[in-house]
């Protein structure tokens, strides 16, 4: 077994690798850029090296500095994480001449399958059903719209080297492949330094299904059950779950078997998974098609291990040094089920948008990933587990990817892992910057998705007009009511004491109107009782004025409400939705009415940055006319672009910006008359 080994990556996945490399007696070390300096990972390593500038092209993705760390610290392999230069052929051949061991595949396997265009040509010849399309290089945005029209729309376009979501453009017809094929080709250059482009049909109702493999270097290869990752936006994966809702026993072994030859095939070692696209139009499951196959650990793996006790990353240490895996395929079995949402560093309550910033808070509902026993090991406390990489008053920066952390919930059943999910969000506190908490709340709580009839166009489907939060219930409303009004009660009640003027005697009953997102309620707090609207709620709750979390019992159930005081009241954030609530002494509350609203300006005639980024292209210059929807400017944030249209018909008046200028949030690019 190794004595030290060296984590090429950063943030929560090498914090992920040196937990368990330091249960197995194993030291590490970290390399890191100024960006992330004090990040946990660096304070974490027994060791850590320098290895350059904030951006990946200067420090992670430059494998001469991570072979130097090794030879410097006398590391002896190499675990990649995923992305960075964990799927490079020439980073594994460059670690193998000088000696060092990579903690993943076989090279010859992460060539066959890192080209999407070869790996599909090598799956059909192993015999696995492979999605129609073109397999073979596109000369241009022409010949892209020859292929598709050929194929028949929809159809998807994909860097050849992407992942992780990254360089993909779905089209409906002839114009968005015009208007995508060059932007695709831009971000697998610049993500992946791979311009190729292929383009396939694009599979209705599509379910996103991969199974999980593992291999020795003695020929032993299984495969760890599936996962379903369809639940994505903009190709992006949100929310992951183990097992299926889907997929039945006969699926299971028939995907598992045909991912395990193609495995084999290619002579494949390590952890990998194979994702597969299911037509959710079949019932039989039988329609799976090979969509790719990551040579590398995968960002949703704990909710495999939680329902197999496997520890992923121990055991592609123990293949690396050797080992032959000490389980075969008959002792594979499924404990419960768990589910995966990743936090991730973007405003759902403007679009998505990716928020770049300070963590002025950060407080997860459990303190990291314990290793306190075989089941805490896998599954958190009580079923709850937190992978990060980030601490309160780091920053997110926009240098790496948007994800701040992965929230895993186990339960014997899928509700009861979906409810821990909508508890542990609840509870936990992001402050300083955008965040979709809230959203995938809203998701685990939506009734299609309790009733697992996910596709990968579920966001789009139930959300096609964005998100404004988690549908209200009349009975949280009141709960919400109730708790305000003993919030204020206790507020009161301690300015009366600073005050003192008014003696310390206390009111013995105090009367509010509460309204909760325009909902008014009568409130009667009392010193044993609590009356909404003339109904007695059962309340238990302690606070101290100040605190910006609340954990109540209402009646039967818990409820963890994070609180922000405004004015006349506060923004309540529980159960995927942020309620307005104003809080105010009934004999006030009429006095209401009579304040004048104040009504924000009128920014239309101005293209705003909508978030802190790289101005890409600008497409326009003063004096053009342009259409509404028109692509004014592109902006490239956390590895994505974005296409900023005209919201009307104007012409420009002025250009504040030029092409590759960083923007801040909010930045004027251009003004409209």
């Amino acid at each position: 077994m190794f004595k030290k080994i060296l984590i090429a990556n950063r943030g929560e996945i090498a914090c992920r690798v040196i937990k368990t490399a330091r249960r197995m007696g194993i030291q590490t070390v970290a390399v890191y850029s100024d960006a992330d300096a004090r990040a946990p990972f660096v304070q974490m390593a027994d060791e850590a090296v320098h290895i350059g500038p904030s951006p990946a092209a200067q420090s992670y993705l430059i494998a001469d500095k991570i072979i130097a760390a090794c030879k410097q610290t006398g590391a002896e392999a190499v675990h990649p994480g995923y992305g960075f230069l964990s799927e490079r052929t020439s980073f594994a051949e460059a670690l193998a001449a000088e000696g060092i061991e990579f903690i993943g595949p076989p090279v010859n396997a992460i060539a066959a399958m890192g080209d999407k265009i070869e790996s599909k040509k090598l799956a059909k010849a192993a015999g696995v059903n492979v999605v129609p399309g073109f397999v073979g290089e596109i000369e241009d945005t022409e010949h892209a719209v020859r292929i598709s029209n050929e194929i028949g729309y929809p159809v998807m376009m994909k860097a050849s080297a992407g992942g992780g979501g990254k360089g993909m453009r779905l089209a409906y017809d002839e114009k968005d492949v015009r208007e995508g094929f060059e932007a695709t080709k831009r971000e697998g250059l610049n993500s992946f330094g791979d311009d190729r482009v292929f383009i396939e049909k694009f599979i209705l109702n599509p379910r996103h299904i991969e199974i999980q493999i593992l291999g020795d270097k003695h020929g032993n290869i299984v495969y760890l059950n599936e996962r379903e990752c369809s639940i994505q936006r903009r190709h992006q994966k949100v929310v992951e779950e183990a097992p299926s809702p889907f997929v039945t026993e006969k699926m299971r072994k028939a995907m598992g078997e045909q991912c395990v030859a193609l495995s084999r095939a290619v002579g494949y070692y390590s952890a990998g998974t194979v994702e597969l696209i299911v037509s959710g139009a079949d019932p039989t499951g039988e329609s799976f098609y090979f969509l790719e196959m990551n040579t590398r650990l995968q960002v949703e793996h704990p909710v495999t291990e939680c329902i197999t006790g496997v520890d992923l990353v121990e055991q592609m240490i123990r293949v690396a040094a050797g080992e032959k895996l000490a389980f075969d395929q008959k002792d594979v079995k499924i404990d419960g089920w768990a589910i995966e949402n990743r936090v991730y560093a973007e405003d759902p309550y403007r679009g998505f948008l990716p928020s770049t910033g300070r963590l002025v808070r950060y407080s997860p509902p459990v303190d990291g990933w314990t290793d306190d026993g075989e089941e805490n090991g896998r599954r958190g406390v009580d079923g709850v587990r937190v992978d990060d990489g980030v601490y309160e008053g780091g920053e997110v920066s926009m240098f790496y990817d948007p994800m701040i952390a992965k929230l895993i919930t186990w339960g014997k059943t899928r509700d009861e892992a979906a409810d821990k999910q909508i508890a542990a969000l609840d509870a936990f506190e992001i402050e300083g910057l955008g965040h979709n908490i809230d959203f995938v709340s809203a998701i685990m709580q939506h009734p299609r998705f309790r009733s697992g009839e996910l596709t990968t166009g579920f966001i789009a489907e139930e959300y096609p007009d964005g998100f404004t939060g988690a549908a209200p219930s009349e009975e949280l409303s009141r709960q919400l009511a109730a708790i305000a009004g003993f919030i204020a009660t206790a507020e009161s009640d301690r300015a009366r004491r600073i005050d003192g003027q008014l003696g310390d005697r206390l009111e013995p009953v105090h009367k509010w109107e509460v309204s909760i997102d325009g909902a008014d309620h009568k409130v009667k707090v009392g010193r044993k009782k609590i009356k909404v609207d003339g109904e007695e709620v059962e309340l238990s709750l302690a606070y101290t004025p100040g605190d910006k979390f609340v954990a109540a019992e209402v009646g039967d159930s818990a409820l963890g409400v994070k609180l922000a005081r405004t004015r006349t009241g506060w923004k309540m954030t529980t159960r995927g939705r942020i309620y307005t609530v104003r809080c105010l002494p009934r004999r006030i509350a009429p006095l209401a009415q009579h304040m004048i609203e104040k009504v924000p300006p009128d920014l239309s005639r101005f293209l705003i940055c909508p978030m802190p980024g790289l101005l890409v292209a600008l497409h326009v210059a003063e004096g053009d006319k342009v259409e509404a929807g028109q692509p004014l400017a592109v902006v490239e944030a956390m590895k994505m672009e974005n296409i900023l249209r005209a919201e009307k018909s104007a012409t420009v008046k002025a250009v504040n910006a030029k092409a590759g200028d960083s923007l801040a949030v909010d930045a004027i690019i251009l003004e409209l008359e």
